[in-house]
C-alpha cells in the first residue's frame, strides 16, 4: 500500500497485465487500462440499474503512473449520483506491483452511464 493513499469504493474488478497488453517498454496501454475501468463501470451500474447500461461519457481522466507487465490492475467504483436514467461513478485503478505488497494509484476518472431498456432507450433508473 502507499504511504498516504488507500483505494476509494468497492472493488469491484481485478485482472492480470499480460504482455499481450503492453508496448515495447513494458507499459500496458492506457487503453487497456481505461476498458477495464469501463468493464468495471458497467457492472457496478448494471447492478444498480438492475439492466442493461451504457458508457455516455468519461471525465477527468489522467494517468498518474504506468502499470507493468505482471501488475494485478484492481478497479474500484462508487456510486457518486443517480440520476432519472443515469449513473455516475468515481472510479480508480490501482496496481499492485509484480511480487510485491506494494499498491499504487495509476489512474482516476468520473464515468456516466445510461441505464437502457429493451429497445435501446433509456430509461428511469430504478429506485434503491
Amino acid at each position: 500500500m502507499t504511504d498516504t493513499q488507500t483505494p476509494n469504493g468497492q472493488l469491484t474488478l481485478r485482472t492480470l497485465a499480460m504482455p499481450g497488453d503492453a508496448n515495447a517498454a513494458g507499459d500496458i496501454f492506457g487503453g487497456w487500462v481505461m476498458a477495464q475501468m469501463d468493464l468495471a463501470c458497467g457492472i457496478r451500474a448494471a447492478e444498480r440499474a438492475r439492466g442493461r447500461v451504457v458508457t455516455a461519457a468519461v471525465r477527468e481522466m489522467a494517468f498518474e503512473l504506468p502499470v507493468k507487465i505482471g501488475d494485478t490492475l484492481s478497479i474500484y467504483t462508487d456510486i457518486a449520483r443517480v440520476g432519472r436514467t443515469s449513473i455516475t461513478l468515481s472510479v480508480e485503478a490501482w496496481a499492485q506491483r509484480y511480487l510485491t505488497t506494494r499498491l499504487e494509484k495509476v489512474t482516476a476518472a468520473t464515468f456516466v452511464m445510461v441505464a437502457l431498456d429493451s429497445q435501446g432507450q433509456p430509461t428511469p433508473v430504478p429506485g434503491d
